[in-house]
């Protein structure tokens, strides 16, 4: 789930960059076009969530090599965590564009980082309502602790998450759910869709 989101978000992120770059999108016609793109070449990058397989977009005319891929660089730490953000507590294009910064991309707009959120937050909305089916032998739950702002304080908020192994051996986080961070306050059922209760 994270390194399915984390190649979404580096992907969008590029693509973004490269627009601006060139001063028209993909497809687009425009007079303040400057460059064109020329195809993608591919590259895996190692993450902590897993190996990301990116298409990395090619201009006609220079190079583009995002930032992000530089040896030695953590910008992953900062997009793993405006992709955690956006489960938790739903994502800001505050965060976006910081998390834009962070990873030296400068030809993003503000409607066009409002975008992404927007499509983050569907993403997100997607995983966290669909249905689960099958049988799942095995279920954890676990409560993980995380700070969020909530009334212009911060605060704790419990994060629960409900991960399952089905009966092919397959384990997938089954559902998230935040709430108070007083132990007496902690709820149950998590929301899961499940078509076979």
């Amino acid at each position: 789930m994270l390194r399915q989101m984390v190649q979404f978000m580096a992907q969008r992120l590029m693509e973004l960059d490269v627009d601006g770059r060139c001063g028209a999108g993909y497809d687009e016609k425009s007079p303040e076009r400057v460059n064109s793109r020329n195809g993608y070449r591919e590259r895996a990058w190692d993450t902590r969530a897993g190996t990301v397989a990116l298409k990395i977009p090619k201009l006609r005319s220079g190079s583009y090599f995002p930032e992000f891929l530089e040896p030695r660089r953590t910008a992953e730490k900062a997009l793993t965590a405006v992709i955690q953000e956006a489960y938790v507590q739903g994502i800001s294009t505050r965060s976006v564009d910081d998390l834009v910064k962070a990873l030296g991309m400068s030809g993003v707009s503000k409607s066009q980082v409002s975008r992404l959120c927007g499509e983050l937050d569907e993403r997100v909305g997607a995983f966290l309502n669909r249905q689960i089916e099958g049988d799942w032998p095995y279920l954890w739950i676990n409560a993980t602790y995380v700070k969020t702002r909530e009334a212009g304080r911060i605060v704790s908020v419990a994060v629960i998450v409900a991960v399952g192994v089905n009966t092919e051996g397959q384990r997938e986080v089954l559902g998230l759910k935040v709430g108070a961070s007083d132990r007496r306050q902690l709820f149950w059922p998590l929301g899961v869709n499940y078509s076979g209760r």
